[in-house]
């Protein structure tokens, strides 16, 4: 009976508090998805696979979630390049803008391609979009990481990430000894 009485009040608190709402995108449990229904006891969300999330009410008033859409449908999304040191920033940048630019998904909010981190032999872009709900926003990011991957392969193929080798010499004064 506790768990029912504890279910109605939940239902309750969501009612007035409208946490969640039909057609919201929610993150659950590591689930992406739209919140398909809502009844007095459970939650159904529709993940993007096409599976079916069930959870209860007071799921959504005890534990955290994501609310993708609580406010508004609109996202800001990055999209991760790593590239050699030699990678021509600017020029990708200017890339970026062009791609975008083209992309009937973008909502023209954002439009930023910065080096967020260096490692030993890479560097890490991250150039952020937008889009106006979250399934353009995958499809926008998706097109964007492919067309700039091939912007490098086409002009810049030193930029893309490689693997080095040190060779240490041995012998006198770091010479490769003779071989006959």
């Amino acid at each position: 009976a506790q768990r029912s009485i504890g279910n109605l009040l939940a239902g309750f608190q969501i009612a007035f508090t409208q946490p969640i709402r039909l057609d919201d995108v929610l993150v659950v449990e590591g689930e992406w998805g739209r919140v398909e229904e809502i009844t007095f006891t459970y939650v159904v969300l529709n993940i993007w696979d096409e599976r079916r999330l069930v959870l209860p009410l007071n799921y959504f008033i005890e534990k955290p979630f994501q609310n993708w859409t609580r406010t508004s449908a609109q996202l800001t999304g990055a999209v991760f390049l790593h590239a050699d040191y030699t990678v021509p920033v600017e020029a990708l940048r200017a890339e970026l803008r062009r791609v975008l630019e083209a992309h009937p998904l973008w909502d023209q909010r954002a439009c930023v391609l910065q080096v967020t981190d260096s490692k030993e032999s890479t560097v890490e872009l991250r150039a952020l979009v937008s889009a106006t709900n979250a399934s353009d926003l995958w499809t926008l990011r998706c097109a964007v990481r492919e067309q700039l991957v091939a912007y490098l392969q086409q002009h810049y193929p030193e930029s893309l990430p490689r693997t080095r080798a040190m060779l240490q010499a041995s012998g006198q004064a770091g010479f490769l000894p003779e071989i006959k």
